[in-house]
């Protein structure tokens, strides 16, 4: 049997074996690739990157496969990134651990002569993890920008509120999936992609990526102001009836036309030039070792990160059976609004309170309390739809305020929203986590980690104030009487 077959064989059963451990991860990426409009350019990476190896055949068939036991060094980082992510219950970390994994395992069984012959295709896999949700807010921003000036330009008379726009007849907002974040992530992956293959000088690769992320935010800036344009002159419901349909199967492919037109004139790169030169790949490396050596170390290094998961598991802080909301000197409890109705979304917690308080000045203020005894997987302080705004919700976050601080000096986050009506709300948001209040949601993720892997307080609190309208004097007062939001987060969960 030849090295390549030995050492292929060995390395397909590792990836078997390795994708059956984590499939809890593999499921999850495949949903979200399969559902998700903002990651489906995922779903091609995969068959490019097969692609990309089978580009590389001729010149990996000169390059002789060995055992290379440093190669666990990449295996053990990503099977850490995995914990951490698990112990924090954040997905990116554990999807990037298990494909820096897979990555260790192939340096590991085919080494690293090998794995330098394949160096792109493996940094390509990277676009396998869904990241970039981060770019939505200052995406919005950027698309406002563009928006405004536009419709002024052509005559609609339009006012800006955070990212809701009165046009005309209608009122549009800017929501997340309007932003451009999809278009832009799944440009920069084709740019990536074209960069490597058509061009050999860095510096036409880097100003052809920068023209991979600049064309399509303005481009999306355009096809919203050319929806709210059209909307003005025909109706809302042709012109984002059209939006979505010429968005989805002809904007894209007209820009990534574009910018493919825009490089062609600088590619330096012949088709048919090799993907590397197999003689500069030759060495013999040092710290070499049996091919079966080598799979079994991948092997038992990955597997010993779940098994750790398994053993903190259980991790819970006890909670009592029934928590209420505190007594507030100054403020007496009445009945929740029936004009603005809002409560946040926490489907999961193990205690949920929600209430009203007036004072004497009849000024109110919303309070709610969720309590986690622990956190893991599907069950999460911080995650998507959960908090203020749930999942296409009637509220939308309409701006961010300047933080708030509570009766000790710890600053929450506050959100403007609104809902049809119109109505409007202030939400400040607090978070306890260990022995951490916060209103990052950051810091939150990372006390969740901290208290699963070292111990302490497993309990996560958060907290929402909210007043209806823009006036936030009756939450500054409430907090005052309030007291430390600490101290009211540790009364909810038993701990006194």
């Amino acid at each position: 049997m030849t090295p390549w077959r030995r050492h292929g064989m060995a390395l397909a059963a590792s990836v078997v074996v390795i994708l059956l451990l984590f499939r809890g991860d593999v499921a999850d990426l495949v949903r979200i690739w399969w559902n998700s409009t903002t990651f489906g350019h995922c779903l091609f990476i995969g068959p490019v990157v097969a692609w990309l190896v089978v580009q590389r055949r001729a010149e990996l068939a000169a390059l002789t496969p060995i055992g290379w036991w440093p190669g666990l060094a990449l295996v053990a980082v990503g099977g850490f990134g995995w914990l951490m992510g698990d112990a924090a219950s954040v997905g990116f970390a554990r999807q990037l651990g298990l494909v820096m994994m897979l990555q260790g395992a192939v340096l590991t069984i085919l080494g690293p002569n090998v794995a330098r012959g394949l160096l792109f295709p493996l940094c390509y896999a990277f676009f396998l993890v869904p990241f970039g949700e981060g770019l939505e807010p200052p995406l919005q921003t950027v698309t406002v920008a563009i928006v405004m000036p536009l419709l002024h330009l052509v005559g609609v008379p339009a006012v800006v509120d955070g990212v809701l726009i009165h046009a005309g007849r209608y009122y549009f907002e800017v929501a997340e999936a309007c932003s451009g974040s999809k278009f832009v992530l799944a440009m920069v992956a084709f740019g990536v992609l074209v960069a490597n293959l058509c061009f050999v000088s860095w510096k036409r690769r880097v100003v052809f990526l920068l023209v991979s992320v600049i064309v399509p935010v303005i481009a999306n800036g355009v096809r919203a102001f050319a929806t709210i344009w059209a909307a003005d002159l025909t109706s809302v419901e042709a012109a984002t009836g059209m939006d979505h349909i010429v968005y989805g199967w002809v904007f894209f492919a007209l820009v990534m036309a574009g910018v493919l037109a825009i490089g062609w004139r600088w590619f330096d790169r012949a088709p048919d030039d090799p993907a590397f030169d197999p003689t500069a790949f030759q060495t013999i490396p040092r710290h070499r070792t049996d091919l079966l050596v080598a799979t079994a170390l991948v092997l038992t290094t990955a597997a010993a990160f779940p098994a750790w998961s398994a053993a903190i598991a259980g991790r819970a802080q006890p909670l009592p059976a029934h928590v209420d909301l505190p007594d507030v000197a100054g403020w007496h409890r009445v009945a929740i609004s029936t004009r603005a109705p809002w409560t946040p979304n926490y489907p999961d917690a193990d205690h949920y309170l929600f209430g009203r308080y007036a004072d004497a000045s009849g000024a109110t203020v919303d309070m709610s309390v969720a309590v986690f005894g622990n956190q893991h997987e599907g069950k999460e302080l911080v995650a998507f739809g959960t908090g203020v705004l749930r999942q296409e919700d009637r509220w939308v976050r309409v701006a961010d305020l300047p933080a708030i601080a509570d009766a000790s000096g710890v600053d929450g986050s506050v959100m403007r929203i609104t809902a049809p009506g119109p109505v409007e709300r202030i939400v400040a948001t607090w978070y306890r986590v260990g022995d951490r209040t916060t209103q990052d949601e950051t810091l939150v993720k990372i006390e969740t980690m901290k208290a699963r892997l070292l111990g302490g307080p497993q309990r996560a609190v958060a907290i929402h104030l909210s007043v209806e309208g823009t006036d936030q004097r009756p939450m500054a007062r409430f907090l005052g009487a309030l007291g430390p939001i600490g101290t009211v987060a540790d009364h909810a969960a038993g701990m006194r």
